[in-house]
Order: C-alpha cells, then sequence, then structure tokens
C-alpha cells in the first residue's frame, strides 16, 4: 500500500464521524486533500455538510468539487474539526504547520467541539520535535523575533537550526502574510513549557505545537485503520 493509499484510507474513516447536517472545519495538507475528494463525492449524493477551510489551498479544492463553504465569522461554532499532522505523540499532542496553514488550522479547531486528526502511521513519534516546527511570525520585526525564539530555545534546552522558510521566489508568506520559522529541535522534551514561552513573545502570531486539542487520531497502517483516543 503506497503513501497515497494510506491517507485515502485515513481520510475514509474519518468520513464515517461526519453527520448530515454538520458545520465541519477542513483542514490543508495531503490528507486533508484526500478528504475533501472524498467528502464531495457524498455531497454529490446529497449529503449536507457546511464547511470552514483552513486555507485558501483548502477552499479552492472544496469549490473546485463542490464542498459548500462558508467562513468562520458566518458559523464561528464547528461540530468537528477534521485534519492532518506532521506529528503525532502518545498523548495526541501534534506538530502542524509543514503546509504553512498553522493560524488558521489552531483557530478553526478552537472554534469544533471535536478534533479528529487523520495520518499514516509515519507521523506517530514517542517525542515531538523530529518535524521541524513551524513558528508564524509578523514581518515586521522578524529578526528580532528570531533572537527572542533562539533565547526561548536555550532557556529550554532546546538546539537547532532555527531558519526562515524560502520559496523559490522569496520568503514564504502565509495565508495571512506571515513568515514562518521553521525550528529543528530533533526533539522537544517538555513541548508545553516551550509553546508557554512561544506565546509570550511578541512577535511569534502563532506556533505549531497542538497541545489538548485533539480528541482522536485516525492512523492507517498497512493492517488497517486504528482510532487513537487521548485515553489510550
Amino acid at each position: 500500500m503506497d503513501a497515497r493509499q494510506l491517507k485515502i484510507q485515513a481520510a475514509q474513516a474519518a468520513l464515517d464521524h461526519v453527520e448530515d447536517g454538520m458545520r465541519l472545519g477542513i483542514g490543508t495538507g495531503s490528507t486533508a486533500d484526500e478528504f475533501v475528494r472524498l467528502l464531495a463525492e457524498k455531497v454529490s449524493e446529497g449529503f449536507n455538510v457546511r464547511g470552514v477551510p483552513t486555507s485558501e489551498r483548502t477552499a479552492r479544492l472544496c469549490v473546485e468539487l463542490g464542498v459548500p463553504l462558508y467562513s468562520l465569522d458566518d458559523m464561528p461554532e464547528l461540530d468537528l474539526a477534521i485534519d492532518g499532522a506532521d506529528e503525532i505523540d502518545g498523548r495526541l499532542g501534534l506538530i502542524k504547520g509543514g503546509g504553512g496553514a498553522l493560524l488558521r488550522e489552531k483557530i478553526v479547531a478552537s472554534a469544533s467541539s471535536r478534533m479528529i486528526v487523520i495520518a499514516d502511521e509515519s507521523k506517530l513519534v514517542d517525542t515531538l520535535g523530529q518535524f521541524p516546527l513551524p513558528i508564524e511570525v509578523a514581518q515586521f520585526g522578524m529578526a528580532a523575533t528570531r533572537i527572542a525564539v533562539e533565547r526561548l530555545a536555550s532557556r529550554l534546552g532546546l538546539s537547532g537550526a532555527i531558519d526562515q522558510r524560502v520559496e523559490k521566489d522569496g520568503p514564504y508568506l502565509t495565508d495571512g502574510d506571515h513568515y514562518i520559522l521553521d525550528a529543528s529541535f530533533g526533539r522537544i522534551p517538555d513541548a508545553e513549557a516551550l509553546a508557554t514561552g512561544l506565546a509570550a513573545i511578541a512577535g511569534v502570531v502563532e506556533h505549531g505545537l497542538f497541545l489538548n486539542m485533539a480528541d482522536a487520531a485516525i492512523i492507517a497502517s498497512e493492517q488497517g485503520a486504528r482510532t487513537l483516543r487521548t485515553q489510550d
């Protein structure tokens, strides 16, 4: 089973949690794309959902495939958010933001009564941090913000490069016109302390640590899809 088939498997299992008439937060990334495609098939058959996308990329795919969309201002309380993750630990702590949508993803997840994460088993880790942690920062004063992040990391005993994300045409810009710093810490023993510290830095718009947010994770493997919950 190749990587895309695993993503489809996880997305299909997540679709079983979506009920007719739901207000649904729709995530960003390659696994979330597969979920949108499957959801669109049900919508074409008369299934009723109202979606809020977490990125312009997801919005474009939903419009293309006919999934009804609303803004979070129009529909500020959601029943369920379904999204992917770059890493998942044993307590369902997440690193997200590899696709650059962490701010909107966190806002949508926070507005949802439940959050289900979909991924393949390669995203499971014992300790978060192997995947570079995305940190969304304001353009103004970015150098000063980076220094503050480096000092916080040093106080917490974290090391590794903190690099500005770039594209071929220049700095990467999020949907909110912010920059992203990718912090390659290797492992983050105290994710709670790092999340608290990052939130206190002026210039940090949001970070990719999603802690105590996911209610369940659907993990696809060669043996099938299994669901992890916080009490597991």
